[in-house]
């Protein structure tokens, strides 16, 4: 077997000196196959690492068959190499990864939950466990659980051990490629996990720092459940305290109080909603009795600040009042422009004919049946011609 890379030997090492030894392209995308790398190749479920190489970014580490491929902003050449890791990122992915193997292991051994899939994410992670429920209770032991091995800065180590000594062990998952052969690297967490990693991990539980469980949800006959580790606990913590200093202060109210006033606000808003909905109603209503006391045959108007709903309503009132009538109406809101022909069974006006064409000369589309053809237009700057049409 060849010898592990820099970053299975040393997981903390942040800089290495080393060769190019092929340098390529792939689609358009510059890549280099460096000799050794402290950059971790996506897999496993842990994202690739980031950094640099000679200085030019690396923006992807992918496994290929002729070696590591770092894929680059732009071309390098074969030689001499200086290789410098991303550290924050791969010190947040080590925080997330160690923490999802004791996570994983105190829900199968305490709980009977396996671990049947594991997603580290830009923002949060999830585990996907082979239970149908999880209760908030059994959450809070779980969180606990996981507290206590934190604070007792429990050594993890990860080695590699041949077929036979691998098939004597007690290991908590055996997932292995198929084609898989020699030596197999474990990853084990003193007195609680060992199982099958390629990727890496802490010094210690402690390094961990702490651990947040978050919401639930069905998935696939299992539950799926979210969670934060390390850095990004604290990194949550101060975008949601930000985030309620913003809401305090537009509510003007305290922390204790936020609740109860968003949902008061709300209530308000929704009184006022239900009020505007009736009052518009009523207008629709009014507007469609004037025009269909008027003398003209053919009804003309536009309305600001309202949507094709309420057009609906004014053609529906009116046609009721004037079956012998025909209607051009318009409306513009921040929604966009509105247009909508209608005609009664008493009219010579066939929408179904006549619509289309308005909506041509509008520039937008529409559809419809019966009495009422409508749609969303372009620009209403060409109303007049429109209204033309409809008069012959």
């Amino acid at each position: 077997m060849p010898e592990p890379s820099a970053y299975e030997r040393q997981p903390y090492l942040a800089r290495l000196s080393t060769e190019v030894a092929v340098a390529g392209e792939v689609e358009g995308k510059p890549f280099a196959i460096p000799a050794d790398t402290v950059l971790y190749p996506e897999g496993g479920g842990q994202p690739a690492d980031r950094g640099s190489l000679n200085g030019i970014r690396v923006v992807d580490v992918q496994r290929a068959d002729d070696g590591i491929r770092h894929f680059l902003e732009a071309p390098v050449a074969v030689g001499p190499a200086e290789l410098e890791l991303d550290w924050r990122r791969r010190f947040d992915h080590m925080q997330q990864h160690t923490a999802q193997h004791l996570l994983s292991a105190l829900a199968v051994e305490h709980f009977g939950w396996a671990t049947t899939s594991f997603h580290l994410g830009a923002r949060t992670c999830d585990i996907e466990l082979d239970t149908p429920k999880v209760t908030a209770e059994a959450l809070t032991d779980l969180e606990e659980l996981t507290a206590r091995a934190i604070r007792s800065a429990l050594p993890v180590a990860a080695r590699r051990v041949t077929p036979e000594q691998y098939a004597a062990l007690q290991i908590r998952t055996r997932g292995l490629p198929e084609s898989h052969q020699g030596d197999v690297r474990l990853v084990e967490i003193e007195g609680i996990d060992i199982t099958t990693c390629g990727g890496t991990h802490l010094a210690t539980t402690a390094e961990i720092e702490s651990l947040a469980l978050g919401r639930t949800e069905p998935m696939r006959g299992g539950t799926r459940l979210y969670w934060l580790a390390g850095g990004r606990v604290r990194a949550r913590l101060a975008e949601l305290e930000a985030r309620n200093a913003e809401l305090r202060q537009l509510l003007e109210t305290s922390g204790p109080e936020l609740v109860a006033t968003t949902a008061a606000r709300l209530e308000a808003l929704q009184a006022s909603e239900r009020a505007l909905r009736r009052a518009r109603g009523e207008f629709a209503e009014a507007r469609a009795a004037v025009l269909a006391a008027g003398p003209d045959v053919l009804v003309d108007a536009h309305f600001a600040g309202v949507d094709a709903g309420f057009l609906q309503s004014v053609a529906r009132d009116l046609l009721a009042n004037a079956p012998a009538k025909a209607a051009l109406l318009t409306a513009e809101s921040d929604k966009g422009a509105f247009f909508l022909v209608a005609a009664g069974p008493d009219s010579a006006v066939d929408p179904s004919d006549a619509g289309p064409r308005v909506a041509q000369i509008l520039g937008g589309r529409g559809g419809g049946s019966g009495p009422i053809f409508q749609g969303k237009a372009a620009s209403l700057e060409a109303r007049a011609k429109a209204l033309a049409l409809l008069e012959k």
